[in-house]
């Protein structure tokens, strides 16, 4: 008979990658059957494919590499994703949480291991500081869940990262302890040394990521470009915390705060970033940590799994009690609760890694700290912590999910008419118009967007409208790089402002954004040739954008509001587009205006957006416009919210805008909104009331020029 054992275990790379490859793609699906989390799939296979299962697969170099990239992966995706205004309102609950989820479990192994385990008070300390940490293996659940900026979501990976760190410096003690080499004066002098490597990496990463970041973004917009640069931060920062002295799981969290505003949630770069984690890092450290798990040391005799039972119940009740303790301190429901236990409540390699060092410390020539049944059930330990926290923290997601849908009234999908309209021509500024539709749609409508570039019907169309039409391609394919529809089109008009208009209505859209004009080798005139005749013609929302700097490099929008802007029809459209950019880009937003405006500004973005960093500055009047010039800098987006002839929010004073945007803002991102003003659109022409009025009448050009001759 064949023997097929000769073959195994696989040892050629390719298969080697092919086999993982068939394990991520078949696992969620037969998971997904039994409704299992299809993380406990991953760990679960590896154990099958490992040496101590059918020892399929070798758990080489490959599986370390990668293994190491998915860790850092998760905890660079834990910081990139949380909300760091949350953070910084919260700080008190961090520590708390923090403190509580690291000593408890600890407190509770140490005298357990002393008491029913009997191992020394030193190997005790050292199990319960396994325990106290742990790792967010869980985490991707909660992505696919889209919960990353929940309360506890966030206080679960904050306190994980104290956990973290009050574990290594407690290991680094036990390890030092150990060194009888060391007279007392040096160990401090270590010390010493250690504190002030660790502040210089956390001063350094903070001043000097932060420039390094704006200038690669503001000189290099090629996909492939920056995501490579991203993880280059990623890993320099991981290479500099091991230097210091820190496991590099700190470093990569801590690139990932850094990094958090520059990476808007909704950004194509974002979506690549966790489409390459996810479908192959994340995965292959699951797989890997399951290799290393020896299901066969719980048949050598009861004595094992004893151990595992105790290390695994006195560290997971620990856990437990913390997270439930924390969650009725600070009044959250229970489902926060069952969210923060079930995160912090997993090991994995952070656990093994620290067991190993316990291996190398001898208590006395030839016994050393840790002895072979604690390390088989710290090991064991990690397949049922990982099983624990990944159903307690599916079943907490859906708790929350549900519990939202229940208690928080969402607008209805038919009632929100948004439809965004983009108005292309240029390709050097197309794509930034794309970016920001994306910021300021609302991702839960999930409704696509819809592309227009229109073509003058004359010599020159084919060629133009092949132009367009290759434009178009190229935002289709950013467009769905962010997982988001677009429709196109490429259309023939003998007067441009008519084939928007008439494009904007077949598409049943809501608001048009497009860029301003710049091109005064076309024209000189501030609006352009046909701007004006489409803000007049169409009486729904439009954006006019220059951007002179990309959208996540921004840290300030400051907004121009004029008197009586909220009595116009698309008052609250506007303010909410802005608060999602807000937001979206963690940036603040400034709001100028009369009192009344600001106020009911402030009590929207209160009520609706608590989380967005905004700042109210009354403004007397329109005239104090020009002022503020001195204070918007090259990264801030400077806004002025602007009115039609004939509406309620008009004045007079509105006409000197486009020669004082030109004469002080110029070189400034800037974007100019002309809101809904009657609600509907005009379809219809009256002899009383055109579709077309001009910028200035006949009048004010006569007065303009008398006073010309008069000077």
């Amino acid at each position: 008979m064949l023997n097929i054992a000769q073959y195994f275990p696989i040892t050629d790379p390719t298969l080697i990658f092919f086999v993982v490859l068939c394990i991520i793609l078949f696992a969620p699906i037969i998971m997904g059957k039994l409704r299992i989390p299809h993380i406990i799939g991953m760990v679960l296979a590896g154990v099958l494919i490992g040496q101590y299962g059918l020892n399929i697969l070798e758990r080489d170099s490959s599986f370390e590499l990668f293994g190491r990239v998915g860790l850092y992966y998760i905890m660079f995706l834990a910081g990139l994703e949380m909300d760091m205004e949350g953070v910084k309102k919260n700080k008190a609950r961090f520590f708390i949480f923090g403190g509580l989820t690291f000593i408890v479990p600890l407190v509770l192994t140490y005298f357990g291991s002393i008491y029913l385990l009997h191992y020394s008070p030193m190997a005790s300390f050292l199990l319960g500081t396994i325990m106290a940490s742990n790792t967010l293996i869980a985490y991707p659940i909660v992505g696919r869940y889209g919960l990353q900026r929940n309360r506890s979501v966030t206080l679960s990976v904050g306190s994980s990262m104290i956990c973290l760190f009050m574990a290594l410096l407690t290991l680094a003690i036990i390890s030092a302890s150990f060194n009888h080499s060391e007279t007392t004066g040096s160990s401090i002098l270590n010390w010493s040394v250690f504190a002030f490597k660790l502040a210089l990496f956390l001063v350094g990463a903070t001043l000097v990521i932060p420039r390094l970041v704006r200038w690669f973004l503001r000189r290099y917009s090629d996909a492939v470009m920056q995501f490579i640069f991203v993880l280059a931060i990623l890993f320099l920062s991981a290479a500099f915390s091991e230097a210091v002295g820190l496991e590099g799981i700190f470093g990569a969290f801590v690139s990932g705060l850094i990094l958090n505003r520059y990476i808007p949630h909704v950004s194509a770069l974002m979506n690549r970033i966790e489409f390459i984690g996810n479908a192959l890092f994340i995965p292959y450290f699951l797989i890997g940590v399951g290799m290393l798990i020896n299901v066969r040391t719980l048949f050598t005799g009861g004595n094992v799994l004893w151990v595992v039972f105790l290390i695994a119940f006195f560290g997971t009740f620990g856990k437990a009690v913390a997270a439930y303790f924390s969650s009725l301190l600070f009044r959250l429901p229970r489902s926060a609760g069952n969210m923060m236990f079930g995160l912090t409540s997993a090991h994995a390699a952070g656990a093994i890694a620290m067991i190993m060092v316990g291996m190398r410390l001898e208590v006395e020539p030839g016994v050393y700290l840790v002895n072979d049944d604690m390390l088989n059930g710290v090991v064991m330990m990690i397949l049922v912590t990982c099983i624990i926290s990944t159903l307690m923290t599916d079943h907490a997601a859906k708790q929350i999910i549900l519990e939202q849908k229940n208690h928080l009234k969402e607008e209805a999908k038919e009632a929100d008419d948004e439809k965004i309209f983009l108005c292309v021509k240029y390709p050097e500024i197309a794509p930034q118009l794309l970016e920001m539709a994306i910021m300021v749609r609302n991702p839960k409508l999930n409704r696509g967007l819809v592309a227009l570039n229109v073509v003058y019907d004359d010599a020159s169309a084919d060629y133009n409208r092949q132009q367009g039409k290759q434009l178009l391609e190229q935002l289709q394919r950013r467009a769905l790089a962010s997982d988001v529809k677009m429709q196109t089109q490429v259309r023939l008009a003998s007067n441009i402002a008519n084939g928007i208009k008439h494009a904007f209505r077949e598409f049943a859209a809501s608001e048009i954004i497009m860029g301003m004009h710049v091109h005064t080798n076309v024209t000189p005139k501030f609006w352009g040739e046909f701007i004006q005749s489409l803000y007049n013609g169409l009486n729904r929302q439009i954006f006019l954008i220059r951007l002179v700097q990309p959208l996540n490099t921004l840290r300030r929008i400051q907004v121009v509001v004029p008197s009586r802007a909220e009595f116009e029809p698309g008052f609250y459209r506007w303010l909410e587009r802005l608060a999602r950019m807000a937001g979206n880009l963690e940036c603040r937003i400034q709001f100028h205006g009369r009192n009344e405006s600001l106020d009911l500004i402030k009590q929207y973005i209160q009520n609706r957006h608590p989380n967005v960093r905004a700042e109210y500055t009354y403004m007397a009047h329109w005239n104090e416009l020009p002022r503020l010039a001195a204070n918007i800098n090259e990264d801030h987006m400077f806004v002025v919210v602007n009115a039609r002839k004939g509406t309620i929010s008009y004045k007079t004073a509105m006409e000197k805008l486009p020669d004082e945007l030109t004469r002080y803002f110029s070189g400034k991102n800037l974007m100019i909104i002309f809101p809904d003003q009657y609600g509907d659109s005009k379809d219809s022409m009256t002899f009383t009331e055109t579709q077309h009025r001009e910028e200035t009448s006949i009048y004010e050009n006569l007065l303009e020029y008398l006073k010309r001759r008069s000077s």
